[in-house]
């Protein structure tokens, strides 16, 4: 077997397993769990509705490019939302299923082991960046997000000489576990350094969407690069997909859109790792990448929810105020974020994910996600006020 698997860390929820072991909950209590980012509201119906009707293509190859219709859709939709010049569905666009799988498959097309090949990466982070990283032979390199710099990265604090080792950075905006978003820019900052150093940037964005001012949707990378006039947006990828936007986590559908010099060996790296997008996805995907009314009204019962846990926790808990994604970041209080989970858990049988186990130990010495907590208000309005509400009942009996 690759020797390198041995150098992946449990994953989060395998620890966080480990952790609730032999911790029996109140009876009568039903158990609401925040700790999966897994949407449960409803699927958008025109979607499935495409599925069915297309579900006899199952019996058909897809190729690796998928339909041009869905490029074409993607590419109109990218367009439209990020204000940009074009993207060209034959060269700029590449259907995948879903972020996770073409994130994990991009580190190991691009990395070129025979010179120093650091990953740069958020740190909390999505847990993928790493193991991709580790299984692609390279070295991951952690830049710390701390509330002192509105938990994003530092781009500017990294030595010069680290960033020659640096082959590609990825950026997380939203973010995932904070919900920072990150300014134009920022992004635009990051091109600069780019070009100085000669590294790819990988922009995962698949919570672009769900936005708390509807005034104001997230910036992307690709439209940092409109704003420059960078319209080949060269050294630039972004990854999006429908598990969050769409509420179709199961359906394994997204994109990866920039450079078409990136996007040709990384489709003929797919076409060697059999990882084609079933037809019947394509017409689901489609149809949902055409429509936006369900996607404003999936975040009109987002904002509804943060309101609502916003205003049980804000007097217990600090955390800052959210932009987008469907997270919530509070400091534990007392510090002890494994503690409070399992306390939690025991009392009011509610289960939180330790900030901890998103980090590592980066340039400062320490685990910038220690101490906090990762919410996911997934659930439906009823249960997540609920777990709001125990949440706070809990805080407040331990003052």
């Amino acid at each position: 077997m690759n020797p390198d698997l041995d150098a992946l860390k449990p994953y989060p929820f395998e620890r966080l397993a480990a952790l609730r072991a032999g911790v029996t909950p109140p009876e009568g209590l039903t158990h609401i769990p925040l700790t999966i980012g897994e949407p449960q509201h409803a699927p958008f119906a025109a979607a499935l509705e495409a599925l069915h009707a297309h579900q006899d293509e199952f019996a058909r190859y897809p190729a690796t490019g998928g339909l041009a219709a869905l490029r074409e859709a993607i590419g109109g939709w990218a367009t439209r939302r990020f204000g940009l010049a074009g993207l060209d569905a034959e060269t700029q666009v590449l259907p995948v299923n879903g972020t996770r799988e073409a994130i994990f498959a991009f580190v190991q097309a691009a990395l070129d082991r025979t010179r120093p090949a650091k990953v740069a990466m958020p740190n909390p982070f999505y847990q993928i960046y790493e193991g991709a990283t580790l299984l692609a032979g390279g070295e991951p390199y952690y830049l710390d997000c701390s509330a002192d710099n509105g938990f994003r990265p530092d781009l500017d604090a990294v030595p010069a000489d680290t960033w020659r080792q640096v082959q590609v950075v990825f950026l997380c905006s939203p973010g995932n576990p904070t919900g920072a978003v990150t300014p134009l820019a920022e992004f635009q900052r990051l091109i600069e350094l780019a070009d100085e150093h000669d590294f790819l940037i990988a922009s995962d964005e698949c919570y672009s969407e769900l936005y708390l001012d509807e005034a104001a949707p997230p910036s992307g990378l690709l439209e940092a690069c409109a704003a420059l006039g960078r319209h080949d947006y060269r050294r630039c990828l972004v990854f999006h997909s429908l598990s969050k936007r769409s509420n179709l986590p199961g359906l394994r559908s997204g994109f990866v859109a920039g450079d078409a010099a990136l996007i040709a060996p990384f489709r003929r790296y797919r076409t060697y790792h059999g990882c084609a997008m079933a037809l019947p996805v394509q017409h689901a995907s489609i149809a949902a990448w055409n429509d936006e009314a369900h996607v404003r009204a999936n975040r009109d019962a987002y904002r509804e929810k943060f309101a609502t846990v916003t205003e049980i926790l804000a007097p217990v808990l600090e955390f800052p105020a959210p932009e987008a994604s469907f997270y919530l970041w509070p400091a534990v209080p007392g510090g002890d974020d494994e503690a409070f989970t399992r306390e939690l858990l025991r009392h009011a049988n509610v289960s939180v994910l330790p900030g901890s186990y998103m980090g590592r130990v980066g340039s400062s010495g320490t685990n910038p996600g220690s101490g906090r907590l990762r919410l996911a208000l997934v659930a439906e309005p009823r249960a997540t006020a609920e777990a709001a509400r125990r949440i706070r009942d809990f805080i407040e009996r331990r003052l």
